[in-house]
């Protein structure tokens, strides 16, 4: 299939003006890398595509939450069994903690398998008396600070696709070979109430597990769902050029889906209304996110709905709000209470991460644990108020035991920064934090009131 077999609609971002892309050295390199994705097999199918559509729209009707989470860019180095084993067992180990808490489904996304660009504000950067182009994520650049390393090699867009379908292969595996068993996942919880200096507060919700399971055993219960786990990918579809290459239409229905990953986002610096992410975005039929910032206006928020549900679908749009701890409480109701009114029945969901960067005297980006705690609770306070769902969490975390952020059970303190600061890009909870954090949203969850809520058009809390 040449190129002007495969022109259609997908491609119309194309005429739009596209931020954050990298300068390409060399066009004609990349239109030969562009041409071989394009004849790749898919890394997803369109039906889990579809699967997880549904997943998310029992999530905008409040009848599941959602836990998605992964390193802030990957890397090429970083796709050992291992470290793809961590992660997933992190994310599964919350995931085990929330569902019995909130007594609904948890959605399990991964922010893995392509999340190898990052947006940057400059295009550049600076040491002393050289510039060169800022490192953009392992998809495009190196980062050494070199000529050679900074110089953008579309090359990489095929090194992101392989190493993309290496980890989506063992994820396939540990969640259908064991590592998706609910008894060993609580078991592995359970080890963490023992030994976090803080485990005696969540001694009592781990109990009650044992108790449940105990008892389902007891009873001879013995589901497939309890040694299987739904897993999805995701990842900010940055960029265009390879998002596009890996777009194919479904023979079933017809329509265009993005297969790099199951559901993708926009990022805050990308959703403007007429740039060609929020195009692209609208031409695929994946389940989609916007990163809303507390700059968002209502005429931009009602826009993107407009663009991209304009049938009001449930399970097709999720709002990722990332507005600071100092900011949540006084953004995010008018946001939320706009778009209910609006009848769009999107998922609300928290990233509590962007918003409370700071640097240490070090040098090192960090966050603070208790900040991103009361981004959290900042988000479940403005639904409880309103009578709407706290639709779920959206993490950068890493399964390794690194000092990037600090607080939490296992303190960090701001002096241990530099002792296990592995990042390519934004500091990542640990797992300990992590784990951490999924019990006290969990706290947060159970422990939400249920006002009573006038009118028809304010979504009740399941």
């Amino acid at each position: 299939m040449n190129a002007d077999q495969r022109m259609t609609d997908v491609d119309s971002w194309r005429r739009f003006p596209a931020a954050q892309q990298p300068e390409w050295p060399d066009p004609d390199a990349l239109k030969g890398v562009l041409a071989e994705l394009a004849t790749y097999p898919p890394l997803v199918f369109a039906g889990e595509c579809d699967q997880l559509r549904e997943r998310i729209a029992r999530v905008a009707r409040g009848e599941a939450f959602l836990l998605q989470g992964g390193d802030c860019a990957e890397t090429f180095d970083a796709i050992t069994a291992d470290q793809v084993r961590d992660k997933v067992k992190t994310l599964l180990q919350m995931a085990a903690v929330l569902t019995y808490a909130t007594s609904v489904p948890v959605v399990k996304i991964g922010r893995i398998a392509g999340q190898y660009s990052k947006p940057r504000s400059k295009p550049v950067e600076v040491r002393g008396d050289i510039t060169l182009p800022v490192y953009r994520g392992d998809a495009v650049n190196g980062q050494e600070f070199t000529e050679e390393a900074r110089r953008p090699d579309p090359e990489r867009l095929k090194r992101m696709y392989h190493a993309s379908a290496s980890t989506l292969n063992l994820i396939r595996a540990f969640v259908t070979g064991g590592y998706g068993d609910l008894r060993q996942v609580h078991e592995w919880n359970r080890d963490f109430v023992n030994s976090s200096p803080v485990g005696a507060r969540y001694e009592a919700l781990a109990r009650d597990i044992d108790r449940a399971l105990t008892f389902l055993a007891a009873c001879g219960a013995d589901p497939g769902e309890f040694h299987l786990a739904e897993f999805y990918s995701s990842h900010e579809a940055l960029l265009l050029d390879y998002e596009a290459a890996l777009t194919r239409i479904d023979s079933r229905t017809g329509h265009a889906y993005d297969v790099s990953g199951h559901t993708v986002w926009i990022g805050e610096r990308t959703r403007q209304l007429d740039y060609a992410h929020v195009e692209f975005a609208a031409s695929v039929r994946n389940p989609v996110a916007v990163k809303l910032g507390p700059s968002a206006t209502r005429d931009e928020v009602l826009g993107l709905i407009d663009r991209l549900d304009p049938e009001r679908e449930p399970g097709r749009l999720s709002f990722i709000t990332r507005m600071g701890r100092d900011r949540v409480r006084d953004v995010l109701p008018a946001l939320v209470e706009m778009v209910t009114e609006a009848e769009a029945p999107v998922a609300w969901i928290c990233d509590p991460m962007h918003g409370n960067t700071f640097s240490a005297a070090s040098g090192h980006k960090t966050r603070h644990f208790d900040d991103v705690l009361d981004e959290v609770t900042g988000f479940f306070e403005a639904h409880r108020a309103l009578g709407t769902h706290p639709g779920g969490i959206h993490i950068e975390l890493t399964g390794d035991d690194v000092t990037e952020c600090v607080g939490g059970g296992h303190p960090i303190g701001l002096t241990d920064l530099h002792r296990r600061y592995q990042t390519a890009c934004d500091p990542r909870l640990n797992r300990y934090q992590a784990l951490d954090l999924a019990f006290q949203v969990a706290e947060l969850y159970a422990d939400r009131a249920v006002p009573t809520v006038t009118g028809p058009r304010l979504a009740r809390v399941a």
